[in-house]
């Protein structure tokens, strides 16, 4: 397995959660590092590639929300322990064989990921409703698979109201559409096209690429030539950071607008203050929000880890969500959660970072668009 060791993530043992890595041995062999009768949530994050950059700040959240399963009853009154799987696509160990394995010998009794759509597309074949899988961060919709839950916002949700503030705000004419080379990028890209087509744009440029592509610069060449004057970046991770930075260095921000749906408040601190100029980023929480909500949540986090924790951001605060999700699904939906999934909108009551507990059936949390300010998000704006 490659990326954070067991070191990095093993935070939080002061709230009695185990935060490891997965050695399949440990269950083969019937060793005791993991609780015997604990509710065993296999956290699912990138732990390296591109998208590693995540994984502290999901790792900490869901150990918030892993401390406060567990002052109550837990999960189906056992104490919930969390079991990291590193589920970078660059991972070592073919994911599937891993999960199928685990599932087999009894070892995990649900999943929480967050991680790329083509994983969760790959583990849908293989969990087939053994246990429940709550899939947690924004993605591209469409997902039905009997037993998964996709909790996170989709391009309705999100893109085409940006686009269309922005268009008002900057009378653009001509977007580019730039991201890395797998589902979700694509087919956001189709509902964007979809989105300028209505606004009476053009598409100036389409392109995208593999992970961890060495250099930006033959990318940022064609983006400047194009005549673009606004482009959505749909790169994740340290993708988006070496662009955003190559971007800046160019000063590119003075003829275009950039627009993400996933850059969060460590890829922006990993861009560098001066290339952030005219770069918005659209979401469903920021660290930043002022609401009573994400004020109580931020203590709670902060109390847990200290004023040095991970920065606070979408991705993480999805793992905290998903757990709790899971905790109220299978409280409320126990006998039914097999044969339901994401288009079925369980009414499932649930704590966030984002309000507290509500209803999500029918009322959809809060998308905001926000402007990048130094080494901030600042400017949220609801959609």
């Amino acid at each position: 397995m490659c990326g954070l060791s067991k070191g990095d993530v093993d935070l939080g043992r002061k709230s009695g959660s185990i935060a490891a890595p997965i050695e399949l041995a440990d269950f083969r062999t019937g060793g005791d590092h993991y609780a015997s009768g604990a509710f065993r949530v296999a956290l699912l994050i990138p732990m390296c590639g591109p998208a590693g950059i995540w994984a502290p700040s999901c790792i900490s959240c869901a150990q918030v929300a892993v401390e406060e399963l567990n002052r109550n009853k837990g999960i189906q009154g056992r104490r919930v322990q969390l079991i990291m799987i590193d589920a970078a696509v660059e991972a070592g160990e073919p994911i599937e064989e891993i999960m199928n394995e685990l599932i087999e010998l009894g070892a995990i009794d649900a999943i929480v990921g967050m991680h790329l759509s083509a994983v969760r597309q790959r583990l849908s074949k293989v969990v087939r409703q053994r246990i429940p899988y709550i899939y947690t961060p924004l993605y591209e919709g469409g997902e039905t698979t009997p037993g998964l839950f996709a909790i996170g916002e989709t391009p309705q949700e999100q893109l085409g109201p940006a686009m269309a503030m922005l268009q008002q705000a900057f009378r653009l004419r001509r977007w580019a559409l730039i991201g890395n080379d797998y589902v979700w990028p694509r087919s956001s890209h189709s509902y964007a096209k979809t989105c300028l087509r209505q606004m009476d744009a053009e598409l100036a440029m389409e392109c995208y690429v593999p992970f961890g592509l060495p250099t930006m610069t033959e990318l940022v060449n064609r983006l400047e030539a194009s005549g673009a004057d606004a482009v959505l970046v749909s790169l994740v991770g340290q993708d988006a950071v070496n662009f955003n930075r190559e971007f800046g260095r160019r000063g590119l921000h003075k003829s275009i607008v950039r627009l993400s749906c996933a850059l969060e408040e460590n890829g922006l601190m990993a861009c560098g203050e001066g290339n952030l100029e005219r770069l918005f980023s659209v979401s469903s929480y920021f660290g930043a929000i002022s609401t009573e909500a994400n004020a109580c949540f931020k203590e709670r986090y902060y109390a847990l880890h200290g004023d040095m924790a991970p920065t606070l951001n979408a991705l993480g605060q999805s793992t905290y969500e998903g757990l709790h999700y899971l905790e109220a699904l299978l409280r409320d939906f126990d006998d039914v959660w097999q044969q339901r999934s994401t288009r079925d909108s369980l009414p499932v009551i649930h704590e966030t970072g984002r309000s507290f507990a509500r209803k999500v059936s029918r009322k959809r949390p809060a998308v905001y668009l926000a402007r990048a300010d130094g080494m901030q998000f600042c400017d949220f704006k609801v959609l």
